[in-house]
């Protein structure tokens, strides 16, 4: 059963590389839909051997869905240029063991890195992604931010894919005070209403959540940084939902 690799890409020529010479170990062919990358990745995704197709950004599930029609192969392994299959990951893949199986979509689990350092604590792991699917059944959803795959039987595998999402703490920040703004505009366009105490809720609950009911404090300073931060965010998400309502 052949594969195709598929990647969405902005400005990631730090990770491109390693990405498509790691789905070339499991797949015939690497598509990349690149957003108007501005620095090497279109160059260094050509020269490992990857299709580029470029795409102004349409949002994290319809930029995928594009990228569908570009794939000669209905098995599709869907990654971030920023994720590299675990070895347990890869295993399973080259064992050709979902082919023998009723599944058109498997969950693998994220080890998410933060300059190197691996969080597994907090509500972090496991992290449940989908990725690799069939798409004469299964599809990315539309949605522009934390898009998830749906199709007829989902497998949830104990199989890992290492997440090198970011560099320090400031990348860290920013990626995820944009996805706070786009999380908002999303739920706000699907006819999301709140009220003024739902972002303090939220993010009282997210902390209670992580730090406690998650264990975050048995992992010190890290713990307590990590909860604070999801609740941050939790927050932030409804307080510009919110923001939203109000400017409408």
């Amino acid at each position: 059963m052949e594969i195709s690799g598929l990647v969405i890409t902005y400005n990631e020529e730090k990770n491109i590389g390693k990405c498509i010479d790691a789905l070339f170990r499991i797949c015939d062919e690497v598509i990349v839909i690149d957003s108007l990358s501005a620095d090497n990745t279109v160059k260094i995704a050509e020269e490992k051997g990857a299709k580029v197709i470029s795409q102004m950004f349409l949002g994290d599930g319809p930029q995928r869905i594009h990228g569908l029609q570009y794939c000669k192969n209905d098995w599709i392994l869907n990654l971030d240029a920023d994720e590299i299959l675990a070895e347990d990951a890869e295993n399973f893949i080259l064992s050709r063991k979902y082919e023998n199986q009723d599944f058109d979509v498997f969950t693998f689990r994220l080890y998410n890195y933060l300059g190197g350092k691996k969080i597994d604590f907090a509500g972090w792991y496991p992290d449940k992604t989908a990725r690799f699917f069939n798409k004469k059944t299964a599809s990315p959803s539309k949605d522009r931010v934390h898009q998830k795959v749906s199709g007829n039987n989902k497998a949830h595998l104990k199989v890992h894919i290492n997440h090198y999402a970011w560099e320090s703490f400031d990348q860290f920040i920013n990626k995820k005070n944009l996805y706070s703004t786009w999380h908002a505009q999303q739920l706000y366009e699907q006819g999301k209403r709140i009220n003024s105490f739902k972002p303090i809720l939220n993010g009282t609950v997210a902390f209670v959540r992580c730090y406690f009911f998650k264990k975050g404090f048995v992992n010190g300073l890290d713990g307590l940084t990590f909860s604070m931060i999801q609740a941050f965010f939790s927050y932030m998400k409804y307080a510009k939902l919110l923001k939203l309502q109000r400017k409408k």
